[in-house]
């Protein structure tokens, strides 16, 4: 099993890098967004995503693993990638679970970032996304998932924001965030944190380990990137195999969070992660 993490914020291209990625042959995934439900396998009361390595238990690492091998060989994988933005608050926890992956750290300007994830708080239901994450609930967990996603749907309908009652990495405070904060505010410190937290796991790993990818130059330059990440990953391919897995990237996405937001709001956001916008070279 050769496992590839990707890990990036809401809404910084993980999903467009995922897809990129599953086009090449002999490179899968699951065919869902997400399996923060595996991840969480073992921890599901604990209150947010923040786990740490001390919640890797070995029945924990058992499960998970079980899960990566499982698809690996059912889809005769060479590598298998896996996406789940939760990840890039713990990866300290990911890598002791799966101390042999390789990460992808991608990036993008915080404030497009929160121009979109803002839309996905305020989401409708879509039962076909649901349908496709359920089937990876592990069936002694979903009764947990159901009240706690029935109790977001009934949230929103009462919401002064019309938002969900959560959405994306569950930060530690995220309850007193959402009670003192504008939504736009809240999805500002959620993208800081998955980037800080992120960053600073990756420091302490060795070269060659992690490869980091800024969202605005892999959708100006697909080949260029695609090819850095290949060869990160030690994996040959045809030519026309990378060519096809790029051909439907557009960077139509960059600026256009920032535009929606508005140029006051666009200030006051780069105030609250005006520090991370700064060392990534967004401000």
């Amino acid at each position: 099993m050769n496992p590839v993490v990707i890990v990036g914020a809401p809404r910084s291209g993980t999903n467009m890098l995922r897809d990129v990625l599953t086009q090449i042959n002999g490179i899968g995934t699951w065919p869902c967004d997400e399996i923060n439900y595996i991840w969480r396998h073992g921890n599901v009361r604990f209150p947010s995503d923040e786990l740490t390595p001390d919640h890797a238990t070995p029945k924990v690492v058992s499960y998970i693993r079980k899960q990566f091998d499982k698809l690996s060989k059912k889809e005769k994988l060479q590598i298998i990638v896996e996406k789940t933005c939760a990840n890039s608050l713990r990866v300290d926890f990911v890598d002791k679970v799966l101390p042999e992956s390789k990460y992808i750290f991608i990036y993008r300007d915080g404030i497009d970032a929160v121009g979109s994830a803002q839309l996905r708080w305020t989401a409708k239901l879509d039962i076909p996304y649901i349908i496709k994450k359920v089937r990876y609930v592990p069936l002694w967990d979903l009764p947990f998932y159901l009240v706690r996603y029935f109790w977001s749907r009934f949230y929103r309908v009462f919401s002064r924001e019309k938002r969900l009652a959560f959405w994306g990495p569950s930060l530690n405070d995220m309850q007193e965030l959402l009670k003192n904060h504008t939504l736009n505010e809240v999805c500002a410190i959620q993208w800081q944190r998955c980037v800080q937290q992120s960053a600073q796991a990756f420091s302490d790993m060795p070269d060659g380990k992690v490869l980091h990818i800024k969202y605005e130059r892999f959708v100006d330059e697909p080949l260029i990137e695609l090819n850095r990440i290949l060869e990160f990953l030690n994996f040959d391919c045809s030519e026309d195999n990378i060519l096809k897995a790029v051909s439907g990237v557009k960077n139509s996405s960059v600026g256009k969070g920032r535009k929606a937001l508005g140029e006051e709001e666009v200030r006051s956001l780069e105030k609250i992660a005006g520090d991370i916008l700064r060392q990534y070279g967004y401000l």
